[in-house]
C-alpha cells in the first residue's frame, strides 16, 4: 500500500517537474484518477488520504450585499475564490430575489472539482465547479420578508466539501458501514473510534459473559453499554466521537421492597417501535442483551460507592422512575448535553454554522422530528414560543447574538416540554440520583441534563476499592484488572477518567470536548 502511494507520488513529481520556471499545472493528481485504478489499489490509498470527517462541509463565510463586500477563500481544487451577492427583482415578486456570483480560479489540476453547499435559514442547495470562470447561483425569489431581511444582513452561507468529489465518496465509504448490522459494519465502527478517538479494542480472554451473582448488585448501580454495530452502533460511534464518551448508552439497577432486581433505562424500544423510559425485570433485560440485542453491546457494571449506597433513598428513586416510566426518550435535550461552548465542542470541520444548516435540511425533510429534537429546546433558550427554526435564526440575528451562543445556553432540569420532562439515558439516571439524595445540597445547582455519559462515569460516585468488588467482577484469566465490572463483551472496555471528579455547582455547563484529547479546564 505504501509503495503504491509512493509510486503515484513519484508520477506526480515527474509530471510537474522541478524546473524553476513559470508554474506548470499538472494535468491530473494521483487522487483525481485513483477511482479508475483497480479497487484493491485505489480504495486503500484513498482511505489513507481521507476520512469520515470529510463528509462534513466546512463553513468558508457568507456572501452578502453589505457595502458590496466580497468574500475570499481557498478551495480544495481552486485556490483562488471570490463570491458576492446582488439583489434583483427579475421575478417581479414582493421581496425579489438575488444572484450569488462565484469566481473560481487557480485550479491545482485539470481534473479536480470543488463541491459547495449554500444555505439560508429557509433553504439549502448545492453546486459543483470544474471550470475556472465566473459562476452564478440564482435565487429567483426570497421566500418571505424574514428571509429577505436575514440575507440582507447576514448573507448566504457557503460551505466547502473539503475533500472534493473523490474524497467525499471515499468518506461515504467510511461512514456508510458504521450503520450496517454486519461484521464489516462492526469493524468500521472499531476502526473509526481507533482513528478519531485513539480508542483501543483489546480482546479479552474468555468467557466474554460473566456468571453474575445477582445478590451483589444493588440499587443505584450504574450500567454502561457500548454498542458497536447496526443503526444504534453507528449513532453511538458518532456520539462518542463528539463527546469523548467511551460508552454510548446507560441504565441503572433498582431493587424493590421484596428484593427483586430491576433495570430502569431511558431509550428502551417498546412494541410500537418508540424509544421510551422503561423499568424491566433484570432477567428480562439481561436476556435481551444476551440473545436479542444485535448491536453486540459491551456492558460494564459500575457499583456505587458503599457510602453513597448507604444514603441512596430507594423510595424516592422508585417514585421518580415510576413517574417517568412510559415517557419518551429525551430527544429534546440530546444535543445540548454535548454543546456547551460557542466553538469548543465541534470537531473540525463541524461548527455552529454547519449545525444550523443541517437542522435546516432536516427540518425540510422531517419537520415533525425536527420540532421534537431541537425546535422546542431552542425556543426555551430564546424565551419564545412556537417559533420555527427559520424564525429562531432570524430572531437571534435581531438580538445581535449568534446561533452558536444560543446552542451553548445550558439546559435546565426543570424545563417541561410538550410531552413532559425530557431526559436522555444518562440524564434520567442522574435525575434519579438527585432524587435519591446522592448530590445532597448540590442538587439544586447541578443541571444533569447537561451531562454526557463521559461526565457521568467520571464523577466520584463509584466503588474505588477493588478489594470490595464482587469476586466474579474480574475474569481470573485476564491479567488486566478493571476498576469496575465488565459483564459482557469480547473487547475490554475503556472509561478514561473513571471515578475521578468531585461534583461541584454548575458543572459540565461550559466544557469543551475536542478530540482526541477531550481536555477540559477545571471548573467548567
Amino acid at each position: 500500500m505504501i509503495k503504491t502511494h509512493r509510486i503515484l507520488s513519484l508520477l506526480l513529481a515527474v509530471l510537474v517537474g522541478t524546473q524553476k520556471v513559470q508554474p506548470f499545472k499538472a494535468p491530473f493528481r494521483p487522487v483525481d484518477v485513483l477511482p479508475i485504478l483497480p479497487r484493491q489499489i485505489s480504495w486503500p490509498i484513498l482511505n489513507k488520504l481521507n476520512n469520515a470527517a470529510d463528509l462534513l462541509p466546512s463553513f468558508v463565510g457568507a456572501a452578502s450585499v453589505s457595502n458590496n463586500s466580497v468574500l475570499n477563500w481557498k478551495g480544495s481544487c481552486f485556490y483562488n475564490n471570490t463570491a458576492w451577492l446582488v439583489f434583483h427583482n427579475n421575478s417581479g415578486t414582493q421581496f425579489g430575489g438575488g444572484t450569488l456570483h462565484i469566481k473560481v480560479s487557480k485550479a491545482h489540476s485539470w481534473t479536480c472539482m470543488d463541491l459547495y453547499v449554500f444555505a439560508t435559514p429557509y433553504r439549502v442547495t448545492w453546486d459543483y465547479y470544474i471550470l475556472s470562470r465566473d459562476h452564478t447561483l440564482e435565487f429567483k425569489e426570497w421566500e418571505s420578508q424574514a428571509e429577505f431581511e436575514y440575507v440582507k444582513n447576514r448573507g448566504v452561507s457557503i460551505f466547502l466539501m473539503q475533500a472534493g468529489m473523490l474524497g467525499t465518496l471515499q468518506a461515504m465509504w467510511e461512514v456508510v458501514p458504521l450503520f450496517t448490522n454486519t461484521n464489516w459494519g462492526q469493524s468500521a465502527n472499531l476502526a473509526f473510534l481507533e482513528k478519531h478517538m485513539g480508542a483501543t479494542f483489546e480482546e479479552r480472554p474468555q468467557p466474554w459473559i460473566t456468571n453474575i451473582t445477582l445478590e451483589d448488585i444493588h440499587s443505584g448501580d450504574f450500567l454502561a453499554l457500548s454498542k458497536i454495530r447496526g443503526l444504534w452502533g453507528g449513532f453511538e460511534t458518532l456520539e462518542k466521537w463528539v463527546t469523548g464518551s467511551y460508552a454510548g448508552h446507560t441504565a441503572v439497577c433498582l431493587r424493590d421492597s421484596k428484593g427483586k432486581l430491576w433495570v430502569a433505562e431511558s431509550g428502551h424500544e417498546n412494541e410500537e417501535g418508540e424509544d421510551v423510559i422503561a423499568i424491566l425485570p433484570w432477567d428480562e433485560w439481561w436476556e435481551y442483551e444476551l440473545k436479542k440485542d444485535d448491536t453486540n453491546p459491551q456492558i460494564a457494571l459500575l457499583p456505587l460507592h458503599p457510602e453513597l449506597r448507604a444514603v441512596f433513598n430507594e423510595t424516592a428513586a422508585w417514585e421518580y422512575a415510576k413517574s417517568m416510566s412510559g415517557k419518551p426518550y429525551g430527544y429534546h435535550n440530546l444535543i445540548f448535553s454535548w454543546i456547551d461552548t460557542v466553538s469548543g465542542n465541534y470537531p473540525p470541520p463541524l461548527d455552529a454554522h454547519l449545525v444550523a444548516s443541517v437542522m435546516t435540511v432536516w427540518t425540510q425533510m422531517k419537520p415533525a422530528y425536527a420540532g421534537n429534537i431541537w425546535n422546542e429546546a431552542l425556543n426555551k433558550r430564546l424565551g419564545t414560543q412556537n417559533f420555527s427554526l427559520s424564525e429562531i435564526l432570524v430572531e437571534v440575528e435581531k438580538r445581535g447574538s449568534s446561533f452558536g451562543e444560543l446552542l451553548a445556553i445550558p439546559e435546565q432540569d426543570d424545563w417541561i416540554y410538550a410531552d413532559g420532562k425530557s431526559t436522555s439515558c444518562v440524564a434520567f439516571i442522574f435525575e434519579m440520583y438527585k432524587e435519591a439524595g446522592l448530590f445532597g445540597e448540590l442538587a439544586t445547582s447541578i443541571q444533569v441534563t447537561e451531562f454526557t455519559i463521559k461526565d457521568a462515569y467520571s464523577l466520584k460516585l463509584f466503588e474505588n476499592n477493588s478489594t470490595r468488588l464482587p469476586e466474579w467482577c474480574n475474569n481470573d484469566a485476564d491479567t488486566v484488572k478493571l476498576p469496575f465490572c465488565q459483564i459482557k463483551g469480547k473487547y475490554r472496555m475503556e472509561l478514561p477518567g473513571y471515578n475521578t471528579m468531585d461534583p461541584y455547582p454548575h458543572m459540565n455547563e461550559r466544557c469543551p470536548s475536542m478530540p482526541p484529547e477531550y481536555s477540559r479546564p477545571a471548573g467548567c
